[in-house]
């Protein structure tokens, strides 16, 4: 199927003027694209790792016994950042808080500033889950779980408030109150309130905190039960930005007509799609009678020559299609590195930090195929018509140069109105 990725690109009329305001009339002008509209994410918890002053490491037994110091994260983040704009940063609230009134606020910022001064974006992950929770929740009665849990959210979305402007503000809440595995917090409340009640609540807190954010509520669980949750909590007025979708595929690619179903499925409520949890291994596929994925634990699953290569594929058939909807405006994947969860295979690159062929493909389309790079000529007025991927752009003429930018409204492949912008060449 030919696709023209035509909700990815946009036009733009730019004047180009000289310093003084001169026209740049009848001359040939460069643009060449330095960055995408489009999310393209990874998991980018290492950055936590890379950003950590040298006597974290010193200090550190494991590390020290591991080889791995501070050098080798940082090599890790160079690639990370080759690659991608976007990344979900940790906030797995047991590890962020295991002690009450203890968060660790300092390496979150850090972390997430070394992001953003690499031109990417941080989603904070996440906001409320049973998984992962603080066990001195436990402590407390259901009234007190459920302020503590607001609490947090105000706490975190304020503090981080213009460095982390996109949260997954809910997790897996498909099975939240019926989870069974361990006795927590999270799911104790979600019990007694009902999964829109909840999910309401910690919106609200999320939207008070921070009214410019992108709040997203997330879920493995891709059933008509997940459709049903989202209508039912977008009735009740929960202020939903965007629609988490995760694809761990642990046990084989779901394949272009299941990827089709869920993009069919979920667009009937407009709202934006992020892929936010994606996983596709390297090595040998999990059993398929494995029903839970944490289940399946093994001392080595290595990745393989074929493997490599079935997983280039399924990462570069997959990204085409999400990249070409409309509706889809990020794309992550989980594991930049193999062994990270579950330890699968399941990375970009392998664990001694050498690149996978995924990781080249996924190179190439961003960086080569979905990338314009154009010489345009002014007319008498210093204006030329620029066409390309929307995204931010750089033009040069001479030894002068400009910046501009690509944009337009998401979710649709209707064409838009051509603007006029300025661009002051100096």
């Amino acid at each position: 199927m030919s696709r023209t990725f035509d909700a990815r690109k946009g036009q733009v009329l730019v004047r180009f003027t000289d310093a003084q305001g001169n026209a740049l009339a009848g001359r040939e002008i460069k643009v060449d694209q330095t960055s995408h509209e489009f999310l393209f994410g990874c998991g980018a918890f290492d950055a936590i790792l890379a950003t950590e002053p040298d006597e974290f490491f010193e200090n550190n037994e494991f590390f020290k016994k591991s080889g791995r110091g501070k050098e080798f994260f940082t090599d890790r983040m160079n690639k990370w950042t080759d690659l991608f704009n976007y990344g979900t940063m940790s906030f797995y609230w047991g590890q962020f808080e295991p002690e009450e009134g203890k968060p660790m606020t300092e390496n979150r910022m850090r972390a997430s500033k070394y992001l953003i001064e690499h031109g990417a974006k941080v989603k904070g992950h996440p906001l409320c889950w049973h998984t992962a929770c603080a066990n001195w929740l436990m402590e407390y009665d259901n009234a007190t779980i459920l302020q503590k849990q607001l609490d947090r959210i105000n706490r975190d979305v304020s503090e981080f408030r213009g460095v982390i402007d996109i949260w997954d503000v809910i997790n897996e809440v498909v099975i939240m109150p019926v989870y069974d595995r361990y006795d927590n917090a999270i799911t104790r409340i979600c019990k007694e309130l009902g999964r829109v009640k909840l999910v309401k609540e910690v919106f609200e807190a999320a939207k008070a905190a921070n009214p410019e954010a992108t709040l997203l509520i997330n879920d493995f669980n891709l059933s008509e039960s997940y459709r049903i949750l989202i209508d039912g909590c977008l009735n009740a007025g929960v202020p939903i930005s965007a629609i988490g979708i995760q694809t761990h595929q642990h046990q084989g690619y779901m394949g272009l007509e299941k990827l089709q179903d869920i993009l069919d499925r979920f667009s009937v409520f407009g709202l934006p799609i992020h892929f936010t949890e994606n996983t596709l291994v390297s090595g040998h596929i999990m059993p398929p009678e494995i029903v839970d994925l944490n289940d399946y634990q093994i001392p080595e699953w290595p990745t393989t020559p074929e493997g490599e290569e079935r997983q280039k594929k399924e990462w570069a058939e997959m990204l085409t299609v999400l990249f070409d909807h409309p509706l889809v405006e990020a794309v992550t994947g989980w594991d930049f590195a193999d062994g990270a969860w579950l330890g699968a295979p399941s990375g970009l690159i392998r664990k001694d930090g050498t690149v996978k062929p995924s990781y080249l493909e996924l190179q190439r389309l961003i960086k080569e195929e979905w990338h314009t790079t154009e010489t345009v000529k002014t007319d008498e007025n210093g204006v030329a018509l620029v066409s390309g991927f929307k995204g931010g752009y750089q033009a040069e003429c001479g030894s002068a140069k400009g910046q501009f930018t690509i944009s337009g409204k998401a979710g649709t492949q209707e064409k838009e109105a051509v603007s006029e912008i300025l661009v002051v060449m100096g």
